[in-house]
Formats: structure tokens, C-alpha cells, sequence
């Protein structure tokens, strides 16, 4: 079987969380850099980071790297990768992304143009021919560059993997599944557990959590580019590795899983994200709104993402709608809250400074996961 090095893009600052699942699937880390681990596998491990990561954007196979200060350097550097190895004399082929961050090169377009170029002439060189149809299966690349260093990378995923193929209706700025697992990853909650999220929109937090609680692996109920590159990750791969899905998943579990949304229709939408996502007997959506927060246990978690007052009319109302958060969480006994927010004067008007508070971007907002904890449950006997 082959072996790969594989890279993982995730959120930035969020990338210990993601180096913890890839060496909980058993994978050996090599690198971890500013939103992205680099990590050893083989095709097994292609398959199963795709299906099992629930915190990580797509699933790269490393082509190669080079140094390139110039478009010549560049051309030649791409030129001299194994193309033929990865790419099928019918495939369909383009730089999907670049990036680039301190370098000589950056200007995306023009990376893209000159690679899809050498990659070009690679090809015509390993199957003798001048023109490619281009009309068989799909090979999007991605190319980091840092520093006038270049990571090439094939994507075996396709659409993001925060696309779990649960969230057919979407609310108004929906946090992506990745982030949202993520985040609930950074918390000490866990399925047995109660888990309220008094701002629910499309239901992510709930059904992220739900997800976990049920060991469900993410990306077992969608599709992936790379099921149809036999010559690179054999078929077999794939349906072992769902065949291992559906046998570590038990959806039977107990949980308390609360969302709430003081829209029906979007509370309506919840219902039918967590139907399509198998979780819908698991969690409880009802319209209520946040001033009537409340729960009879203790040691329960409010797990959030509240509005953040991207139009006028909004923001107005963002004093009060913390205010009354902050209010119904100091009602609640030993609970914890963890909240992400772009909200400058989040912690003021929760009426409590956080005791951590950790920056990240959901989309391209800047936010903050605001952490306030509470105690500790009793240890069972």
C-alpha cells in the first residue's frame, strides 16, 4: 500500500485540536504550521481522515515542495513533480487555490497560470501527446507558499469538509461545522453531559454535539473527489473505512442537547438539519428566547454562538440581548458558558470577565471563544 504525506488546512489557531484527532486516528504528526498539520499515511489514511476529522477543511496529498523566488523557478519547480503519478491522461486538472505569505510570488492568478502551464508540460512529456480533452475525473491543486517556500498539494476531498451534508437550510451568519466542533472540542463537555446553545440558528452546536455524543464520524454520509482515483487510493479503501463508520456509530445514546432560536422558522430548520444529520431524537429545539434560559441540574454547559451586530438596527439591540445572557447564566447552578462572538463589549455586558478567551475566524470575522467556567462535577463513585 501507498504511502502519503498528507496535509490537513484547518482554522487558524485552532490547530492543536486538529493535531489531537489526527493522532487519535493513529497518525504520526510531522508538522504543524499556522492552519495546516502535515502528517504520514497511507491510503487507508486518506480515506479515514477524510470520513473521521471533524475539525479539519479538506484532506491534501503532498505532491512536492521547492523553493521559488521566481516565475521561472516556479515553472521549473512544478515541472519536475511526478505529475503522471496522480494525474490519469483524461483528468481534469487546475490550481484550485494559491496562497501565498512573506514571498517574492504572490500574486494568485499568476501562480495558478504558470503551474497549470508546467503541469502541462509535464504531461505532455509522460503520455507523448500535445493536447489534453481534460474530460475525465477532477484534480484540484492547492499550493501554499511561505516564504518563498512552495507546498504543492493535490485535494482528495472536493467541496470543505465542514460540508457534512446535514445543513440543507442555512440561518442568517451559520458557523461552520469544522469551527463548531472545534470549538466544542476546546471545552470539557462531553455526551454525557448537558449542552444548551440559547442562539441555536441552523442547529450546528447541537448537532456537532450530538455527532460526538453519538460517535458519529462526520463525513460519513457524503462524497469525496478522491473515491473515484482507484490508481491512487483503491475502492476498497473507501468501503472499509464506512464500514467503520457505521459500526463505531450508535445514535441510541441518552444525551441532553437543547437549542433554542426565537425565530419558529428557523427553529423549524434546526429540526430538519438534525433529521438529515440522524440526530433529531437526540436534541431538543424549541422557540424560546434567551431571557427564559433556565435548566433544573447542574453542571451543564451553554455552548453558543449569540448575534454579533453585523447591521445598525442589530447592534442596537446587542447591550441588552448579552445583559440578559449573562443574567440567565448567573441563575444557572455551576454551569459553564463558551461563547463565540465578534462583540467588542461581549464580557462587559455579561457582566463578568472571562476566565480565557481565545482568538479565532469564523469566515473571515474576527472573533473571540470566550470561556467561562464553572466547577467541576463531583467525581462518580
Amino acid at each position: 500500500m501507498r504511502r502519503y504525506e498528507l496535509i490537513a488546512p484547518c482554522h487558524f489557531g485552532l490547530e492543536a485540536v486538529l493535531k489531537r484527532e489526527i493522532i487519535d486516528l493513529g497518525y504520526d504528526v510531522s508538522r504543524v504550521e499556522d492552519g495546516r498539520v502535515t502528517f504520514l499515511g497511507d491510503e487507508e489514511a486518506v480515506c479515514r481522515a477524510n470520513v473521521f476529522l471533524r475539525t479539519a477543511e479538506r484532506v491534501l496529498i503532498k505532491i512536492g515542495g521547492f523553493h521559488a523566488e521566481t516565475f521561472e523557478e516556479l515553472f521549473q519547480g512544478t515541472k519536475e513533480l511526478p505529475w503522471e503519478e496522480y494525474i490519469p491522461e483524461d483528468g481534469k486538472f487546475w490550481v484550485a487555490k494559491a496562497g501565498s505569505v512573506k514571498s517574492r510570488l504572490f500574486s494568485p492568478s499568476d501562480i495558478q497560470s504558470v503551474m497549470k502551464k508546467a503541469m502541462v508540460e509535464r504531461l505532455k512529456e509522460a503520455y507523448r501527446r500535445s493536447w489534453f480533452e481534460e474530460e475525465g475525473e477532477s484534480f484540484p491543486i492547492r499550493v501554499f507558499l511561505l516564504k518563498d517556500e512552495v507546498t504543492v498539494g493535490l485535494d482528495t476531498t472536493g467541496e470543505s469538509l465542514h460540508k457534512r451534508g446535514y445543513r440543507k437550510l442555512a440561518a442568517k451568519a451559520p458557523i461552520a461545522e469544522n469551527l463548531a466542533a472545534a470549538l466544542i472540542m476546546l471545552t470539557p463537555w462531553r455526551g454525557d453531559r448537558i449542552l444548551v446553545d440559547p442562539f441555536c440558528g441552523s442547529g450546528t452546536f447541537p448537532i456537532e454535539a450530538a455527532l460526538m455524543a453519538a460517535n458519529a464520524a462526520p463525513g460519513m454520509n457524503r462524497s469525496f473527489l478522491a473515491e473515484n482515483w482507484s490508481h491512487v487510493v483503491k475502492r476498497k479503501n473507501w468501503y472499509d473505512t464506512l464500514d467503520e463508520a457505521q459500526e463505531m456509530a450508535d445514535f441510541s445514546v441518552e444525551t441532553d442537547i437543547q437549542g433554542y432560536d426565537i425565530d419558529e422558522s428557523i427553529v423549524a430548520s434546526a429540526r430538519e438539519n438534525a433529521k438529515l444529520a440522524g440526530v433529531e431524537k437526540m436534541i431538543h429545539f424549541q422557540k424560546r428566547g434567551v431571557e427564559d434560559l433556565s435548566h433544573a441540574k447542574k453542571y451543564g454547559f451553554i455552548i453558543t454562538n449569540p448575534p454579533y451586530g453585523e447591521r445598525m438596527e442589530e447592534k442596537e439591540k446587542l447591550p441588552a440581548l448579552y445583559r440578559a445572557l449573562g443574567e440567565r447564566y448567573r441563575n444557572l447552578d455551576a454551569w459553564s458558558l463558551y461563547m463565540v462572538t465578534a462583540y467588542e463589549n461581549a464580557e462587559r455586558d455579561i457582566g463578568r470577565k472571562a476566565d480565557k478567551n481565545r482568538k479565532v475566524y469564523n469566515g473571515m470575522i474576527r472573533a473571540y471563544f470566550y470561556q467561562f467556567m464553572g466547577p467541576k462535577p463531583p467525581a462518580r463513585k
